[in-house]
């Protein structure tokens, strides 16, 4: 932490060139400092008072109270979140900063057994607020690291992360590239598109949990794969053998995979998008050990889920996020209810349900208010056997309970 001297005056930090550029100071209003002394790493445009300087978007700018005393520092920005905060403390946001930064995340996978572990290969590095790094998210693949940068501050540091990212992977690391076009703000007005930084492969071979994988790091959803999903597809497989299982909102048949390989006598695989379709068929296809009978089908959820009349012993339900905003909360609240329904209404008696949602929005109450209804709505007993989260390569601040957007619940139907 820097000398008192620094306190009350306008600081300064080394940028990547060796000047000094003076930072913008935001004054928040009495009384909003308090979600910041809790170390939540949002401030909302509502909360400042002034702001002294001209930030431009993305720039560094340190957050005082209204009484002059120093809080915190972070990246600007336009819109509700104003500033994603990346240290309480007054830092010199340099290249060793971030280097520490990244390096922390790295050795924590390491810790989990990620890093280095001959059956899994693919995880995710950094976790936005989980690791300290608002507005940053990078997912290792098999030698590729696939970088999304939600706020200009941490686009405009693409290339830095980058060379940090090759110190700490050496040889393991082939690829670098940044998948942000979709992910920027929009207010920001950049000419964004997704891009390698260095090397040049989209398509990479992953294993997670010793099963193979094909990842289209180019075109897929996210970033190529959802990885948050690798404890619980494990989970599934122990309740598969023997079973008929449905996948809906396959994907790319991840929870198909696990599945079969678990022992599924028959896996029914659903999604809407028919090179979701081809790239379940394709990765069914490299775990050839499984025996179990497989079938794909191009249906939109509600309706595959309505006109079907068999049934089945696992369903699993993983939905993209139903809503995005608030403002979609309670439209996205009935969908589950809905979906929920019909699914219990089609499992086998003892049957189980995995159901899932990833939207930040939807907190755990609300999610199982929905499936609570759900279940009434059917009459059936319900009992829920597990709570699901997402993995721990997946951390969550807990002062920004908002990053634990995975949701789930493993229900028996009788």
């Amino acid at each position: 932490m820097l000398g008192p001297a620094w306190r009350y005056t306008k600081p300064f930090y080394s940028n990547y060139n060796g000047y000094m550029d003076p930072l913008a100071r935001i004054i928040l209003k009495p009384g909003k400092e308090q979600s910041v002394m809790r170390l939540h790493p949002w401030i909302f445009s509502g909360a400042i008072a002034r702001i002294e300087g001209n930030p431009e978007e993305g720039d560094t700018v340190a957050l005082y109270e209204h009484t002059g005393e120093f809080l915190a520092m972070g990246h600007y920005q336009k819109g509700s979140i104003a500033v994603r905060v990346f240290s309480f403390r007054e830092v010199i946001p340099d290249e060793g900063y971030w280097h520490q930064k990244l390096r922390n995340a790295f050795e924590l996978r390491a810790a989990l057994g990620l890093t280095g572990n001959m059956d899994t290969n693919v995880y995710r590095m950094v976790n936005g607020e989980g690791d300290g790094m608002p507005g940053l998210i990078i997912d290792y693949y098999n030698g590729i690291a696939v970088m999304q940068s939600h706020s200009i501050g941490m686009y405009r540091l693409r290339g830095l992360f980058s060379g940090i990212l090759k110190e700490i992977f050496k040889e393991r690391l082939e690829a670098v590239y940044d998948k942000s076009e979709n992910t920027i703000p929009p207010k920001a007005g950049l000419d964004v598109k997704d891009e390698f930084i260095s090397g040049n492969q989209t398509i990479v071979q992953v294993k997670e949990n010793g099963y193979l994988f094909s990842v289209d790091v180019g075109t897929g959803q996210k970033t190529g794969f959802f990885i948050d999903q690798r404890d619980n597809r494990k989970l599934l497989s122990r309740y598969a053998r023997g079973k008929k299982v449905l996948n809906m909102f396959c994907y790319t048949g991840g929870f198909s995979v696990y599945a079969l390989m678990g022992g599924a006598h028959l896996v029914h695989s659903v999604d809407s998008s028919a090179h979701a379709v081809a790239m379940t068929e394709q990765n069914v296809g490299l775990n050839p050990e499984a025996t179990g009978i497989h079938k794909s089908f191009q249906a939109e959820a509600f309706g595959f889920l309505s006109d079907m009349h068999d049934q089945y012993d696992v369903i699993i339900l993983d939905p993209p996020a139903f809503a995005k905003h608030q403002d979609a909360l309670a439209n996205a609240l009935q969908a589950y209810k809905r979906l929920n329904a019909r699914a219990i209404d089609q499992t086998n008696s003892g049957g189980i349900l995995f159901t899932f949602s990833c939207s930040q929005v939807v907190s755990k109450d609300n999610f199982r208010k929905s499936v609570f209804a759900a279940s009434a709505n059917t009459g059936r007993h319900v009992r829920i056997l597990h709570q699901l989260v997402q993995p721990p390569d997946h951390p969550v601040s807990i002062y920004h309970p908002e990053g634990e957007y995975l949701k789930g619940l493993v229900l028996q139907v009788e």
